[in-house]
């Protein structure tokens, strides 16, 4: 998998789990299995992840009976949760709006007004220096 693409990943993780708590609370193997299907991020990543969400006061816990085992840590957000959704929210959308918009995508064109939409293309080249660090 490109580097590049496991960092975004885990850049928008904690983005992710509080939307998807916002809709409902879950156990922690849901809400890996749902990002496992979604962006294909794995059960390792997501329990420090939601240790640290619960110890930052984003999430809290109660346990509920299980039919088919021991009871399950269901995850809820709190209302510091809800807030960091909300501003994380809007963060990535004017994030990733300006990321469209230096990229050229289709989603940029909509954005922009009827005048600019008919510009040509430019291209942008971004070059990565790689320093050797073995000696």
């Amino acid at each position: 998998m490109e580097p590049n693409l496991v960092q975004f990943k885990k850049g928008v993780l904690e983005l992710c789990v509080l939307a998807l708590l916002s809709r409902a609370d879950s156990y922690g193997y849901d809400i890996a299995s749902r990002l496992s299907d979604a962006i294909e991020m794995g059960e390792g990543t997501i329990y420090p992840l939601m240790r640290r969400m619960q110890k930052d006061g984003l999430v809290s816990t109660y346990f509920v009976e299980s039919p088919s085992g021991p009871p399950r840590k269901y995850y809820t957000l709190t209302e510091n949760g809800r807030q960091s959704l909300n501003s994380q929210r809007t963060a990535w959308t004017a994030f990733t709006k300006a990321v469209h918009a230096i990229l050229g995508s289709d989603d940029a064109a909509h954005a922009t007004t009827p005048e600019t939409s008919h510009s040509p293309a430019t291209t942008l080249t971004v070059q990565k220096t790689v320093r050797n660090t073995q000696a």
